[in-house]
């Protein structure tokens, strides 16, 4: 008699549902990952466990094998940030990116003929994550690196990604409350969404100083599929500026985008 094997079947998740059950541990471990790689400054373990709601000596025990394993750094006093783990990780996401391997060419020619910074950013829940930057040449510069999240309706970039999705899908992307980085962010929804029909009209986007005050931005979203997911930008001074200039840079981001998705 031939012995049947059972191949093992997913655990059902809690309540009776057939999906697999979540790891605890494995949540907490990415929600302090993602906590610390947004906060801006080391992080006391207090801080930690407030934020996320998480047990005194559990999250301990966490960072403790965190900061083992390389994927969190200590100071020694009891304060906490991400590791160089995290930065290969990282890396290797973009290194990887079908999109990036695409558009870094193009944003390098880009960045060679305008010189001005260069921006590529991912759509990502409600922000944009930036991917690949060329930084200007110029001393006077604003830089987003890679890795960095912005809200999308206070960028350039998140502006020409949402300009190419319908508006119920955007209303039910963007958070309640949409928060001001500067006073020229829009944050009224009515506005926002003429403001995205502006954008679809005229093929690309502007960030009116809406994320950094004395920077204007522009950007084409890139169109691989039906909604567009990422964006390519060109961030200048206003003191830099002209109508030719502008001309210019839209013209030059128009011809890049073409070049990237063909």
């Amino acid at each position: 008699m031939t012995k049947q094997v059972l191949e093992p079947s997913a655990e059902p998740a809690e309540g009776g549902g057939g999906g697999v059950r979540s790891v605890k541990s494995a949540e907490r471990t990415i929600a302090v990952l993602e906590y610390l790689s947004s906060a801006a400054q080391a992080c006391s373990l207090r801080e930690v466990v407030t934020a996320l709601g998480m047990p005194r000596a559990s999250g301990y025990a966490l960072l403790t094998t965190l900061v083992d394993t390389g994927w969190v750094e200590t100071d020694g006093a009891g304060r906490y940030r991400i590791g160089i783990r995290a930065l290969r990780a990282g890396a290797a996401y973009v290194e990887r990116d079908d999109v990036v391997q695409r558009a870094q060419p193009v944003m390098n020619e880009l960045h060679s003929d305008l010189g001005e910074t260069v921006h590529l950013a991912r759509l990502d829940g409600a922000e944009v994550v930036y991917l690949a930057t060329n930084i200007s040449r110029h001393s006077l510069a604003v830089v987003s690196r890679p890795g960095r999240r912005l809200p999308s309706w206070a960028t350039g970039l998140g502006k020409a990604i949402l300009a190419g999705r319908p508006w119920e899908e955007v209303d039910a992307l963007l958070p309640a409350t949409l928060e001001a980085r500067t006073e020229h962010t829009i944050t009224d929804r009515a506005a926002l969404r003429v403001e995205l029909e502006e954008i679809r009209r005229r093929g690309h986007a502007v960030d009116e100083q809406e994320s950094t005050i004395g920077l204007r931005c522009f950007a084409v979203a890139l169109d691989f599929g039906p909604a567009p997911n990422e964006a390519l930008s060109c961030s200048i001074p206003i003191v830099r500026l002209s109508p030719e200039r502008e001309e210019m840079i839209v013209t030059a981001l128009l011809r890049a985008r073409t070049r990237i998705i063909r």
